[in-house]
């Protein structure tokens, strides 16, 4: 651990709200930054802040056609414009020519959502390559003023030629997901720690443009594993909900033996893997057209070398 990782200073930032337009906490602050951006101004960079998904924002939905957090592969980005695309293509197309393809580019994407599950706040990123923006979850989470709404590190492992979610667009980027947060609704907890984290995020982005060295560091990381689906009778309908001992239990470990489901009559539905892991997005309102109930995590640890910024 005694190497030392350079990357080129950060020169551009983004901040995405609306991704999801039901997601409210990051709607709200992207509308005031747009406003008056300068809470988000740092002196070593610029920031700017976007309504990914307007006409969704407009109409409180996650979204009109399809999710536009699942647009930006290689493959839509660069597929031959046509009519009939879906709104969000055309959309991820919009936003990866104002932000990617313009000049200059940008360097990092903050993507600010919300969830109904228990996640507290959750800080994912699609990359294990991007060390800068695991130093910046470390900073985050040492720096936290607020002990009763936990910063998670999460990863979902995806080859960037599979990477279709926003947050691919740049070489640096980090999704905030706090929840617990219904739909369409604004919670003063979830936007003032949503607002803290950004703020922080912006220092550090600032501490290191300025050459601060951060040091070498050990974590603990929540790697994506697997889906869980409910069961399901045989015409497809859900025959059993989250059990009320698993409800609101994200990050706690899930050990054999554990109940996850309970069946319409009344049956339990236990945890049978021997091997302990970590369930998030625990009953997530948007989860269930995509049958997820839960998703399945394990906990690994990181060792993360230093970081300073190139010269």
């Amino acid at each position: 651990m005694g190497s030392i990782v350079h990357y080129a200073p950060i020169s551009r930032v983004v901040v995405f709200g609306g991704t999801h337009g039901n997601e409210m906490s990051g709607v709200t602050l992207a509308k005031h930054w747009l406003k008056d951006p300068s809470e988000i101004q740092r002196q070593t960079f610029t920031t700017e802040s976007c309504i990914a998904n307007p006409l969704a924002v407009e109409k409180c939905v996650r979204y009109l056609d399809q999710d536009l957090n699942r647009c930006f592969s290689n493959e839509i980005l660069r597929s031959p414009e046509s009519e009939g695309d879906p709104y969000e293509v055309k959309r991820a197309r919009e936003i990866n020519q104002q932000y990617v393809s313009g000049v200059p580019s940008f360097d990092f994407a903050f993507d600010l959502h919300n969830t109904t599950s228990n996640m507290g706040a959750t800080l994912l990123r699609c990359s294990k390559d991007d060390l800068l923006s695991l130093h910046l979850a470390n900073y985050l989470q040492s720096n936290s003023e607020d002990q009763s709404m936990p910063c998670y590190n999460y990863l979902i492992d995806i080859p960037e030629k599979d990477n279709a979610y926003l947050q691919h667009i740049t070489k640096h980027a980090l999704c905030l997901e706090l929840g617990p947060q219904p739909q369409g609704v604004i919670r003063s907890d979830m936007l003032s720690r949503m607002r803290e984290l950004v703020n922080q995020a912006l220092d550090f982005i600032n501490l290191f443009n300025k050459g601060k060295e951060f040091p070498s560091f050990e974590t603990d990381i929540y790697k994506f594993v697997s889906r869980v689906d409910f069961p399901r009778d045989s015409t497809g309908e859900i025959a059993a909900v989250i059990h009320a001992e698993l409800q609101d239990k994200d990050y706690i470990p899930l050990k054999c033996g554990d109940p996850i489901f309970k069946t319409l009559s009344g049956k339990d539905v236990y945890y049978e893997d021997e091997k302990v892991l970590y369930p998030t997005f625990i009953n997530e309102a948007a989860y269930y057209e995509k049958k997820v109930a839960f998703i399945l995590t394990e906990k690994v640890n990181w060792k993360v070398p230093a970081l300073k910024v190139e010269q």
